[in-house]
């Protein structure tokens, strides 16, 4: 007894649809953990503000927790260490004109903050920026 629907012979194309599924849901999960990865894990509390467009622009991130212990992007450095570290992140191809973004806790004191960002400048930056997080209330 034979099928209508019922075929004999060999399969000879490749269906690709699971492998481009697979593709894409790995390309969206790229997309969506590169950005965390650049930047440090010293846990810090930043600052409210109204705007926050320089974040997400590619950049060198500098850290500084309410401890003081410093990061750039995700290399732990001393504050010795700092400026070569930055010269040298910053000397490398495609990063001549990179915004530096200081992500400073709110606890940490201004002085540090400044010396930061004339460290940065010092380093050869030309775009400098202080990170802080988006204010999510109305003011009064």
């Amino acid at each position: 007894m034979r099928l209508s629907g019922e075929r004999h012979g060999m399969i000879s194309k490749v269906n690709v649809v699971p492998l481009i599924d697979v593709c894409l849901v790995l390309v969206i999960i790229l997309l969506v953990t590169a950005p965390m990865m650049v930047q440090s894990d010293l846990p810090v509390d930043l600052p409210e503000a109204r705007t926050r467009e320089a974040e997400d622009e590619v950049n060198v991130s500098i850290t500084l927790s309410s401890n003081g212990d410093l990061a750039v992007d995700d290399l732990r450095v001393s504050r010795e260490t700092l400026g070569a570290t930055l010269q040298s992140r910053l000397a490398q191809k495609g990063n001549n004109s990179v915004l530096v973004v200081v992500r400073a806790d709110s606890n940490a004191p201004y002085v540090a903050v400044r010396e930061l960002l004339d460290q940065a400048r010092a380093a050869g930056a030309e775009r400098v920026a202080i990170a802080t997080r988006q204010k999510t209330g109305v003011e009064q």
